[in-house]
């Protein structure tokens, strides 16, 4: 039931929580493989000069977790004789305030990210937009396997709207078998597109799964109460208490999960045409994921930055700058049209 609820976080890459158990302050050090630049030596030179040598070095990333989300019940013996024929009418709308609130903790991480790169001015031109967001993501190197373009109401509209896209055919056809088969309106330019209600309205975020990490874990079930079960489904656990309260004679059911997100920076490869050789980042960067708004300015990486000599991607050559009046043109000529 959980799983079929949730939008966002089943779009963030899913890890367990066994490894923080026993862990110092909830954190844990976890190793990143090291990046290692490649080096040509002459055919035939005449061996004046050695071969490179260079240092490799893991890198560490203290990742800490912590959270819990829960809903918790209480049932009198009037309402469990009466109102309630099983228990899996109380279950179910716990396990919808749950997932309420893991999608609430995954939308904010995912609003919160500082993004090197915002397209601005999306309205004007959206199937020009997707493709520059399709150009940036190559540019950066990010897996073009699993990549979703998460948008919020107005932003779905202008798409619906735009007849190049050729998108409004497919809202409905599918069966609603989970709220993300729902919430995704079709497939373009290497994006799987699906609608948010919980992002701002006019933005839109193109990322690949694997530029958040979404933690679950199921707490452990107390041997004190009668009955307690747990289980694990896609990648999230959940856990289910009952006991009875004979005070109050009430029964109470608490229904929780450990959850923790994160995001993902990397170390970055790329390729100096000056020296002829790799260069590997000094900083890691969160490249994984970037913005898009239907107004206003866009944003690129300056000229001198690391991140731009080493992708190709800068201010010295952005997405066309459109102004809010610009898009509030049209707009007017779209409802002009209608």
């Amino acid at each position: 039931m959980l799983e079929q609820e949730l939008v966002v976080p089943n779009l963030f890459q899913k890890q367990g929580v066994d490894q923080f158990k026993g862990a110092d302050n909830d954190t844990i050090s976890v190793p990143v493989e090291g990046v290692l630049p490649f080096h040509d030596y002459g055919w035939r030179n005449d061996r004046s000069q050695p071969i490179q040598f260079d240092e490799y070095r893991e890198r560490k990333i203290a990742v800490t977790f912590g959270g819990n989300v829960y809903s918790a019940v209480k049932l009198t013996d009037e309402q469990n004789d009466f109102d309630l024929s099983e228990w899996g009418k109380l279950l179910r709308p716990q396990v919808k305030a749950v997932a309420r609130g893991l999608s609430r903790r995954a939308v904010n991480t995912l609003t919160g990210q500082a993004y090197s790169v915002v397209i601005g001015g999306a309205e004007a031109n959206l199937r020009g937009a997707l493709t520059e967001a399709r150009r940036v993501l190559n540019k950066f190197n990010v897996p073009d396997g699993s990549r979703y373009l998460l948008v919020g109401s107005d932003f779905e509209s202008a798409l619906l709207n735009d007849d190049r896209l050729n998108l409004a055919q497919f809202v409905g056809d599918g069966e609603a078998e989970s709220a993300l088969t729902t919430a995704t309106i079709g497939n373009r330019r290497g994006f799987r597109i699906i609608v948010s209600q919980e992002i701002p309205a006019d933005t839109a975020y193109a990322f690949a799964t694997s530029a958040f990490i979404f933690l679950s874990g199921a707490p452990s079930v107390p041997q004190s109460v009668p009955y307690g079960a747990t289980t694990s489904f896609e990648g999230i656990a959940l856990r289910w208490v009952r006991d009875y309260d004979p005070l109050y004679m009430q029964d109470r059911s608490v229904v929780n999960t450990y959850a923790g997100f994160r995001s993902v920076t990397d170390v970055l490869v790329g390729w100096d045409e000056t020296a002829q050789s790799e260069v590997v980042s000094t900083g890691e960067h969160f490249v994984r994921g970037i913005k898009l708004t239907l107004d206003g300015a866009s944003v690129y990486p300056p000229a001198s930055s690391e991140l731009a000599t080493i992708t190709g991607i800068s201010d010295a050559a952005p997405w066309p700058r459109t102004t809010s009046a610009v898009a509030a043109q049209t707009r007017t000529r779209r409802s002009n049209a209608a």
